[in-house]
């Protein structure tokens, strides 16, 4: 029988290995899988890189992840924002690499490695530092780069629903980069609030399916002050 429920984040994060490529979803802070970086740091995993469209913020989630020291390379869009002070400190000490990307393109070599696409043809970057090195090709009288894939060995991404068989659904702008980033990675794990039957989410709904999917674990909602809950973003 398929059950590719764990019974906790540590379970579900047990196989992570030094030196892995670390796919995390979320998009500022909407979708960030915070328990599952709060379990990749209890783990240990070192010497990682990790692929996010920003550079965390405050110093929980990533950025707790990143003050570790066991990032020694993070490939993003947007590194620096207000209180992106961990990522900011480590980078000018240089102890930490950084790929910087820019969003659309990041989103497309994610894509391309889960769809299989050995690289493609930009215009985004053509002319500048971030073509350095890069092959450029003249189309129909336009600039080109050629940008390759970004392959994973872990994603870590957060849900809404899922099933035992590791299908998903997301909560709006909570899904943003998870369904290809779990495309593009050997193994990926979900954290999701609800688990249901088999037959309970609506085939129309899925937007990950359990192919792409290794492990997903339950976590509960945030309380809020006034003593309710609220659905993270």
């Amino acid at each position: 029988m398929i059950n590719k429920i764990a019974a906790s984040v540590a379970e579900a994060l047990a196989g992570v290995q030094d030196g892995a490529t670390v796919m995390i979803g979320g998009f500022g802070t909407a979708g960030i899988p915070n328990e599952l970086i709060d379990g990749l740091i209890a783990q240990g995993a070192k010497d990682l890189t990790v692929v996010n469209n920003n550079a965390g913020n405050g110093d929980t989630g990533l950025a707790a992840l990143l003050a570790t020291g066991r990032v020694r390379k993070i490939i993003c869009s947007f590194p620096r924002q207000a209180d992106s002070y961990v990522f900011d400190g480590l980078y000018r000490s240089g102890k930490l690499e950084l790929e910087l990307v820019p969003q659309g393109n990041l989103s497309e070599r994610i894509r391309a490695a889960g769809a299989g696409i050995g690289g493609f043809f930009t215009p985004t970057g053509y002319g500048t530092d971030l073509a350095k090195g890069k092959e450029t090709r003249v189309i129909d009288g336009k600039g080109y780069v050629l940008e390759q894939p970004i392959h994973g060995d872990v994603a870590l991404i957060k849900a809404e629903r899922g099933d035992r068989w590791g299908n998903l659904t997301y909560r709006k702008t909570a899904r943003n980069f998870g369904p290809s980033m779990a495309m593009a990675c050997r193994q990926t794990i979900a954290s999701v609030h609800e688990i249901v039957e088999l037959g309970g989410l609506d085939p129309e709904a899925v937007v990950t399916p359990a192919l792409y999917v290794s492990k997903i674990v339950k976590i509960p909602r945030q309380a809020t002050q006034a003593g309710g809950f609220k659905k993270a973003a």
